[in-house]
């Protein structure tokens, strides 16, 4: 099964799963490598979403070490993107020998879209594309990651979803985006989640992924953002298939923030 590039543990504020359920269920279903990508927001106002590091990285280290011939573990972080925080994002990543570094933007109006009040007297569309807007304004700023994770994640939590969400409404900004991440030499990540969460298609959108490939794009990487052991590799099934359709040759992984291309 396609290697599961996006899982949180106990090591994430949202999360409680003991790190060794995620290996186990990892091999269970097939997998030779995972990547596990906790939770970074420098300054939450949720403690429990700042990554203890010093921590964290030993004691994957060790995991990594108990399951070598098993299973291949690589150590990675999502970066939860702020604008004014893009500097010291990028001292944190080069600080620590990270595998692989996801950018993901959370926020939109200062606010978690997962909260209701978000949306708030505003029209769904009014929002996304102030998320979108926000997504590429903070990737202007800051370069220190290997893919861009779940472009439109704000989608899940809209009022009504993806009635008033599809590639051609937002062609202008969500091409912005995905021109900036291909001239960054960086990539994108197909992110389960969404179909986890019905609304019928992945993060970013189907066609927002086929976009990416007819403008050149080749990283992409795959996750599931499981916060939950049975959570892993959900959906992966229908992905394979469709990034094949979608003209991709290869999957991708990485190692020492370096790509290993795999091929579909």
């Amino acid at each position: 099964m396609i290697s599961d590039y996006h899982m949180h543990t106990s090591f994430s504020g949202d999360s409680t799963a003991d790190p060794h359920d995620m290996a186990d269920r990892a091999i269970s279903l097939g997998m030779k490598s995972i990547c596990i990508t906790d939770h970074m927001d420098t300054d939450s106002e949720e403690p429990e979403f700042i990554l203890d590091t010093d921590r964290y990285l030993p004691y994957m280290e060790r995991l990594r070490k108990e399951y070598e011939g098993r299973l291949d573990i690589r150590i990675g972080v999502e970066i939860g993107m702020q604008t004014a925080l893009a500097g010291r994002h990028c001292e944190y990543v080069k600080q620590y020998p990270f595998d692989f570094v996801i950018a993901s933007l959370h926020l939109v109006y200062g606010k978690d879209p997962y909260f209701p009040e978000t949306f708030a007297g505003r029209e769904d569309r009014e929002v996304y594309r102030a998320y979108l807007e926000s997504l590429l304004e903070n990737l202007k700023a800051f370069h220190e990651y290997q893919v861009v994770g779940h472009i439109d994640y704000v989608v899940r939590y809209g009022a009504h979803k993806a009635e008033q969400y599809g590639y051609t409404e937002y062609a202008d900004i969500l091409d912005a985006i995905l021109r900036r991440v291909i001239e960054d030499g960086r990539g994108i990540e197909v992110n389960t989640a969404g179909l986890q969460k019905g609304l019928g298609f992945p993060n970013p959108h189907y066609d927002v992924i086929r976009r990416y490939r007819q403008l050149g794009g080749e990283i992409v990487t795959v996750g599931s953002d499981a916060h939950a052991p049975e959570q892993i590799g959900s959906n992966f099934c229908l992905i394979e298939d469709f990034l094949r359709e979608a003209g991709f040759r290869y999957r991708t992984e990485f190692k020492d923030r370096v790509p290993v291309f795999i091929q579909l």
